[in-house]
């Protein structure tokens, strides 16, 4: 992706509250948050000639489009896998604007996931067409595995096995997440950190993860402006270079069930690929990263991402957080906002939106000297990645 390196930026950036229930419509919500990165980089709705969303969003652009009061048109993309799918939105908005396809891209994502439709509910392959996808689930379903958390719960178990982690280490991603969320206002668990006894006694929801290994469900909005970076740095506020940004997908990929790699196989190999092209185009590694916002959906896929990006070996991770590197003056805080278990899962859009102010010095657990920070998307499924820089 050479041709993006260094070439666009994130040139706003908005959200709505998050909830529980947020009193309006999913379309509300994202016209509401794209207002917002609109206002935070000084354009109008106007100037908007691209927009970029993911699947899993009830929005379509063009509704966003006319809701917003957008003139025309001419790039328009829906990347698929869901959470999987965040940075690559930024991605294609980058590629758009760096090729010419666009000139101002919208990326946003809005839904009332708690209060509306639950996301994190049993699934049933009643009512699917009977496709490809239907078939898929129909091997799992019917043996109980029908929801995230047991997906994942597979995987998480085999990590301890083979790693040597324990349920008190996944749980110290939870504690950084929530102490960090705490003094976040936008949060929702705003004040409310955890300790790791709180972690360990909360209920079991899939062995090995407690209820407090898994993130919220909520209602809300984040979207952002992504421009040329030679017409940010005329816009008001400072703007997130785009480092690079990249999709990925392993070797006998499974949507959330890839159990079948061989035992030597990493756990989230779509993760290393995408952490290879990002290294590759960046020409950084990890000792040029100052904090990094990890998709957390469930704490153990927090420490696979760790040792994917080669902040640790191979099944070192569990020591990496048992040492405190995650939080706030350690070597590498993560999800300085509270990530999805403390802040809000809006599927990493929110994620992004602290990596751009960590560049830009404004996040309420700012890192010193930050210079680069990495930001990932969902895990266990085809992923994305991004780097956002200083303009320096």
């Amino acid at each position: 992706m050479h041709s993006i390196v260094d070439k666009t930026a994130i040139a706003g950036i908005g959200a709505t509250e998050f909830s529980k229930a947020s009193g309006r419509s999913e379309l509300q919500l994202a016209l509401e948050a794209c207002k917002a990165a609109l206002d935070d980089a000084g354009i109008s709705p106007h100037e908007v000639d691209g927009m970029v969303t993911f699947s899993m969003d009830t929005n379509p652009t063009i509704e966003v489009a006319r809701g917003l009061g957008c003139k025309e048109l001419s790039y328009f993309s829906l990347v698929d896998y869901g959470g999987g799918a965040a940075a690559g939105t930024v991605l294609h908005a980058a590629m758009a604007v760096a090729t010419g396809a666009a000139e101002t891209v919208l990326c946003y994502r809005a839904f009332n996931e708690r209060s509306g439709k639950r996301f994190g509910r049993a699934m049933s392959v009643e009512g699917l067409a009977p496709d490809a996808r239907s078939a898929h689930f129909g091997w799992y379903v019917p043996h109980g595995l029908v929801t995230p958390a047991s997906w994942v719960a597979m995987l998480a178990r085999r990590y301890m096995h083979v790693s040597g982690a324990t349920s008190e280490d996944f749980g110290r991603v939870a504690v950084a997440d929530r102490r960090h969320a705490a003094t976040n206002p936008n949060a929702w668990f705003y004040e409310a950190p955890i300790t790791l006894k709180d972690h360990q006694s909360s209920r079991w929801i899939a062995k090995p993860l407690h209820l407090l290994d898994c993130c919220q469900e909520s209602d809300g909005g984040q979207a952002f402006v992504i421009t040329s970076l030679e017409r940010a740095r005329d816009l008001v506020s400072k703007p997130a270079v785009i480092r690079s940004a990249a999709q990925g997908s392993g070797y006998d990929q499974h949507s959330m069930t890839s159990y079948y790699r061989a035992d030597k196989d990493r756990f989230l190999p779509e993760m290393g690929v995408v952490g290879r092209q990002l290294w590759s185009d960046t020409g950084l590694g990890p000792k040029d990263i100052q904090t990094a916002i990890f998709y957390d959906h469930f704490t153990p896929f927090v420490l696979c991402q760790l040792e994917e990006f080669g902040f640790c070996e191979r099944g070192d991770a569990k020591h990496f957080v048992r040492d405190g590197e995650i939080e706030l003056g350690g070597s590498l805080p993560i999800n300085t906002h509270g990530g999805q278990l403390g802040e809000a899962y809006i599927h990493g859009m929110n994620g992004i939106a602290e990596g751009v102010r960590q560049v830009r010095g404004t996040s309420v657990n700012q890192v010193d000297g930050v210079e680069n920070v990495l930001v990932t998307a969902g895990t266990g499924v085809p992923t994305s990645a991004l780097i956002l820089g200083t303009d320096e």
